[in-house]
């Protein structure tokens, strides 16, 4: 397996495909590179290098007891970037990854990024906040903390229906997208899992959306359950400067496998502009 040590001696998963310029992927949470098999399968054919890493706790990446927050995930990031020597790449993040892309970003410059992809990403902040009406209360999070804690294998398994779009009427249900999330989510660090809702839903990326300096596509789904659009996509495409918002009608949190073909296809096309 490719593997890097990080400086507190953490092992990072990843896989590298392909050659040309790079395009790097953030995962979501609680999953793995795994995720984004449609894209790099998709984006490799074309031509392009397409990297994607295990973040500290999940899948093949070692799972430390701490550092289970988006400064060091983004650090981590930045490390593999280093050792892979990445310059004029593309960053494609969703949700969770979508906060790693932002931090990184906010942390480590643009100096290796040539453009950025938001999918259903937290940013800006998902918490609601008296300076932030629209988010989700605490309850909402505190009850994603109790399901993992009491039966995390179920829990994932249940977060499916929403999460894929599945709980709507007439919605084509696929057992085998349902069983990979599962499996992806179960191969990660409890501890790292249930640390990782906090810094998904806390964290305030609004500086580090302000410090984005590189053409951002913004892409979320008009039907997304687990980050509604209006205080997460809409919002940070305000904050960028250089963003481009592309509302998916219809669409769910895990559009990039339910709709894998238009999710590709505008990522060609705007990686191409």
């Amino acid at each position: 397996m490719s593997t890097i040590t990080t400086k507190d001696g953490t092992t990072i998963y990843y896989k590298d495909w392909g050659t040309e310029q790079p395009i790097t992927f953030s995962h979501g949470w609680p999953l793995t590179a795994d995720a984004w098999d449609a894209q790099m399968l998709f984006l490799g054919q074309k031509g392009y290098r397409v990297i994607a890493h295990d973040r500290r706790g999940n899948g093949r990446s070692s799972q430390p007891w701490d550092g289970n927050d988006m400064d060091t995930y983004a650090d981590d990031l930045a490390e593999l970037f280093e050792a892979l020597d990445l310059k004029d790449a593309v960053m494609v993040g969703h949700s969770t990854g979508g906060g790693e892309v932002a931090r990184y970003i906010g942390r480590h410059g643009s100096k290796r990024v040539a453009k950025a992809v938001l999918i259903g990403a937290v940013p800006p902040l998902m918490l609601k906040t008296e300076k932030n009406p629209g988010g989700l209360p605490l309850s909402v999070f505190d009850g994603i903390r109790a399901g993992v804690a009491a039966d995390r294998s179920n829990f994932y398994k249940e977060l499916t229906l929403p999460f894929y779009g599945y709980n709507r009427p007439n919605a084509k249900i696929s057992e085998g997208v349902r069983d990979n999330f599962w499996l992806q989510g179960m191969t990660g660090s409890h501890k790292s899992q249930y640390d990782t809702i906090k810094a998904f839903s806390e964290t305030d990326f609004t500086e580090d959306l302000k410090k984005i300096d590189i053409p951002t596509l913004v892409l979320h789904g008009d039907d997304d359950q687990i980050v509604p659009i209006d205080a997460a996509g809409r919002a940070s495409a305000k904050i960028v400067k250089n963003a481009t918002l592309k509302v998916i009608a219809g669409a769910p949190h895990g559009m990039c496998t339910t709709r894998a073909d238009e999710i590709n296809a505008d990522l060609l096309a705007f990686i191409k502009s």
